[in-house]
């Protein structure tokens, strides 16, 4: 073999292309993870969106939503206590209560905290705890404030 056919890369172009890789590493990084983070908040909004539909569909036949004592089990089996499931018909979610996008349980407060609310429906984000901006904020079934 003759020494041209037997050239490898050089030291300094190893470096510009690992350079490179780690320049396109920096920008691309942040913008996925950022991307994560809003599908992660996307879900929790439809999911809870499902959550308040199987609730109201509880609601229609038993005049009622589930006490936060029976909490959104109810929507899976029949719960005991008041107010009385006098005409269950579900089970109402088909694959059973889902956890947030953060492996967390929704939680649920029946009646609201508000003034007329009928119920509380909320994913306390990322970080689990209540409040919070960007990943960590809250999402509600409350609607979106300025309405």
């Amino acid at each position: 073999m003759s020494s041209a056919s037997r050239r490898g890369f050089t030291l300094l172009e190893l470096l510009v292309v690992i350079s490179l890789i780690a320049i396109l590493a920096a920008v691309v990084t942040p913008m996925v993870f950022r991307n994560i983070g809003d599908a992660k908040q996307a879900a929790a909004r439809a999911q809870i969106g499902i959550l308040e539909l199987a609730l109201d569909a509880y609601r229609l036949d038993n005049d009622y939503y589930p006490s936060s004592a029976q909490g959104l089990s109810a929507l899976t089996t029949r719960p005991a206590g008041a107010p009385a499931a006098r005409n269950w018909r579900g089970p109402y979610l088909k694959r059973g209560i889902p956890l947030d996008p953060w492996g967390r349980a929704y939680h649920y407060l029946s009646p609201g905290a508000g003034a007329g609310v009928d119920y509380d429906l909320a994913s306390f984000g990322r970080d689990g705890t209540v409040g919070g901006q960007g990943d960590d904020a809250d999402i509600t079934n409350a609607p979106p404030s300025g309405r």
